[in-house]
């Protein structure tokens, strides 16, 4: 179960994005944050302002979950392409398709430009971005065109060389006048060349001649020069900052990485459709201790390719597989066309499989501190309930055995036994009874006879199965330690069928305060204090709440089916009638249990078989 409060202590203070998801898993919000910590929390906060609309978000969230990325920037375009895939509910203010600009170079000309562009088309030309500030670029390419000399113009070059005249850029040195043929179309792509590098990072040098003219305006006094330089270099700044988010290939591609612990691993996979990163997903994998990470991707690809309908053109992988060419080749068959396995060493590539393995690392952790808290909460718990009450445990299942009795004023009664291993309930070793021997509210007897029925079955299974085959019966598999509902009466009770079938198992009192709230447990003829906010606590709780639900499930059931359904229909060959016959006669079920097979007899439509029938009903 998704504890939200224990989930928020978790959170990274990482930028990313966050998903809301509602109880029917839909994503219903998604969001960025510069600190998921910081930001998440917000909406569960008391003190927190908030609009009656994310008021209602957040009473529909039932879990969250979170990507991780390097910067805002990437949460902001990871948020923007989450959204448009999954449009959830309350992103109403994002809905509007917004996209973010980029730098487009189009290359397939033989004079490039470079322009500002919404979107990514498949026109052969190299697209650098998404960008956040639409400001910041139109800067940086007017900057580009400034140190380059590259053109703006839309005349087609070359047919449109030497017609009309050359303009104002030429003259002001912004452009070498490709339109006039004063650059030959191989030195003028040169240039392109470096504007590209320059795009692709490599602004070194332009920065550091960019500061350079700055101070040198600044102490000559040419502050307005000075200006100009220094909002070219925070331009260039913020285009600098590397986003991993969406891919100028427009390629379909997963990206696969893994985080392990001892016997634990989880694959982390990215998918990117059409350039853009819309999704992921994590496996948990049980792995043999410290398996080589190879081994884990191996074994990871071969499972998920194989049960997935849709194989990318590229998968990315932090390492190289030993059976790479193969399994390449197999996807190859299953997707119908050529399939890459790629383990990129460096560029965007290489920084999207880091991110990947960074996501898979936040996931193992947070579910080892989830494991360690359920260990807590369950065995951690058993064991020193055990501990407090001095036995030990034979295979450290710390099973235990709770039992109650539920009917109304007496009728219908009926008995629970459920049963918890290693802190847990295991639901299909619970065991129902309806009361036969006992007539009224008497809980003490029917215990004792829901007790007696319990083992007498299991002795018997035992004797029939043997040893190796307990866990086939019903009633075989015995417990380490017996619960009671209640101080010494239901303990003695207990103990008193134990004995009489020469059976040696621990027999522990759940006691109850005037509110009939726990306070402690009834052990060899004590009380025991226990402390009533710690997880043994709790597991007691929970198995007595437990014990009750499951006898009273049962006795609604039975109440449900007929009001007045009697003990009789149970007995093998007494219908509607016979049992009207039998309550006419006899009066009550008293004298009928009382009866002898030769009075029973003495009833109208009942024969011999059915007479011996009520009777070993009673009496067996």
């Amino acid at each position: 179960m998704f504890d939200i409060e224990e989930e928020l202590k978790k959170l990274p203070t990482s930028p990313g994005v966050y998903l809301m998801h509602n109880e029917k898993d839909e994503i219903i919000y998604v969001g960025k944050a510069i600190s998921l910590r910081n930001r998440v929390r917000q909406y569960f906060r008391e003190s927190t302002n908030k609009t009656s609309k994310i008021k209602h978000m957040v009473s529909n969230i039932s879990y969250f979950e979170y990507i991780v990325t390097d910067s805002e920037l990437e949460a902001l375009i990871l948020e923007c392409n989450l959204i448009k895939e999954h449009r959830p509910r309350y992103n109403t203010m994002l809905k509007d398709d917004k996209t973010y600009p980029y730098i487009k170079v189009t290359t397939y000309e033989d004079f490039p430009r470079i322009l500002i562009s919404r979107d990514m088309k498949k026109d052969k030309s190299r697209y650098f971005g998404p960008y956040t500030s639409s400001g910041a670029v139109k800067e940086t390419i007017e900057l580009l065109r400034k140190i380059y000399k590259v053109r703006s113009c839309r005349k087609k070059l070359p047919e449109d060389i030497g017609k009309g005249r050359v303009c104002l850029n030429y003259h002001i040195k912004q452009c070498n006048g490709p339109c006039m043929g004063y650059i030959s179309s191989e030195e003028y792509k040169k240039s392109i060349e470096d504007a590209i590098e320059f795009l692709n990072g490599k602004y070194d040098k332009v920065m550091s001649d960019l500061e350079e003219r700055m101070y040198t305006a600044s102490q000559n006094m040419e502050f307005e020069k000075a200006a100009e330089y220094r909002d070219l270099l925070n331009s260039i700044k913020i285009i600098a900052q590397k986003q991993k988010i969406t891919s100028e290939e427009m390629m379909d591609r997963d990206v696969i990485a893994y985080a392990s612990e001892d016997f634990d691993a989880v694959v982390q996979v990215f998918f990117i459709r059409e350039g853009k990163l819309i999704g992921r997903e994590h496996f948990h994998m049980s792995t043999a201790y410290l398996e080589k990470g190879e081994q884990i991707l191996e074994s990871f690809i071969k499972q998920y390719y194989s049960g997935t309908p849709f194989v990318p053109k590229e998968i990315l992988l932090p390492k190289e597989l030993n059976d790479s060419e193969i399994i390449s080749e197999w996807l190859s068959k299953v997707k119908g066309s050529k399939v890459r396995l790629i383990t990129p060493k460096k560029g965007e590539k290489e920084k999207m499989v880091e991110l990947a393995k960074k996501n898979a690392k936040l996931v193992l952790t947070k579910d080892k501190e989830k494991i360690k808290l359920q260990e807590e909460r369950t065995i951690g718990a058993a064991r020193e309930l055990f501990e407090t009450i001095g036995i030990e445990t034979s295979d450290g299942s710390y099973r235990m055995e709770a039992f109650d009795i539920s009917n109304t004023a007496g009728m219908l009664s009926v008995g629970s036994m459920i049963v918890y291993e290693k802190g847990k309930p295991k639901r299909n070793n619970y065991r129902k009874f309806k009361i036969k021997t006992v007539t009224g509210p008497d809980d003490y007897s029917s215990m004792r006879e829901v007790l007696t029925r319990r083992f007498l079955h299991g002795m018997e299974e035992r004797e029939t199965l043997g040893e190796e085959d307990l866990e086939l019966g019903k009633f075989s598999n015995f417990p380490e330690l017996i619960l009671m509902d209640g101080g010494m009466g239901q303990v003695n009770v207990a103990l008193e069928v134990l004995d009489s079938l020469k059976i040696n198992i621990p027999v522990c009192g759940m006691v109850k305060d005037d509110h009939h709230r726990t306070r402690g447990l009834y052990y060899n003829g004590e009380e025991i204090a226990i402390d009533t906010h710690g997880e043994m606590f709790k597991l007691i709780t929970r198995i007595q709440d437990e014990a009750h639900r499951f006898a009273i499930e049962f006795h609604r059931s039975l109440r449900g089916k007929n009001q007045i359904k009697s003990i009789l229909d149970d007995i093998p060959g007494v219908g509607e009638t016979r049992r009207k016959s039998l309550m006419k006669h006899f009066k009550s079920i008293e004298e009928i249990k009382n009866a002898s097979v030769e009075e029973l007899k003495e009833v109208p439509s009942l024969n011999e078989e059915v007479a011996n029938n009520i009777y070993s009903f009673f009496h067996h």
